[in-house]
């Protein structure tokens, strides 16, 4: 039993099943939409969009993406934070992170922002956990 755990932990040591269609960025709500555009405006890296509307009952979206240092981490969530307040009128429910910038969450409630550094995005693994969402399609220049 010990060894099956223990291989199952591995990443690619499980084969998974993609979600079947992904969905349209045009899809997304629009301050959704507008922090896809802001981490990109601020330089995040390895942007990926998941949809959990069908898995998950305490949020719709998360967004995942990595900056390159704790500056860049910070001024990714500053800028999402800041066009969606003067845009949208719009503020997280909850900030988490802030301080050391590793791994930085903004809660919306409708969605979810997760900005990693390097090495907490490789050691948390979201996309790994939340294997069984659907992916976005994000466009090249969101």
């Amino acid at each position: 039993m010990e060894e099956t755990q223990e291989r199952s932990l591995k990443p690619g040591a499980v084969a998974t099943e993609k979600a079947e269609t992904p969905t349209p960025f045009a899809d997304l709500d629009p301050e959704v939409r507008l922090a896809i555009h802001c981490a990109a405006e601020k330089k995040a890296f390895d942007m990926v969009a998941l949809d959990l509307r069908s898995i998950a009952s305490f949020t719709e979206f998360f967004i995942i993406a990595t900056g390159a240092n704790q500056r860049q981490v910070q001024a990714i969530a500053d800028e999402i934070n800041e066009q969606l307040k003067k845009q949208l009128a719009t503020r997280p429910v909850r900030v988490e992170g802030y301080g050391s910038a590793e791994w930085l969450l903004l809660d919306y409630g409708d969605f979810v922002v997760h900005i990693f550094n390097k090495e907490a995005r490789e050691f948390y693994d979201l996309e790994r956990l939340w294997r069984d969402a659907r992916r976005v399609t994000l466009p090249e220049n969101p």
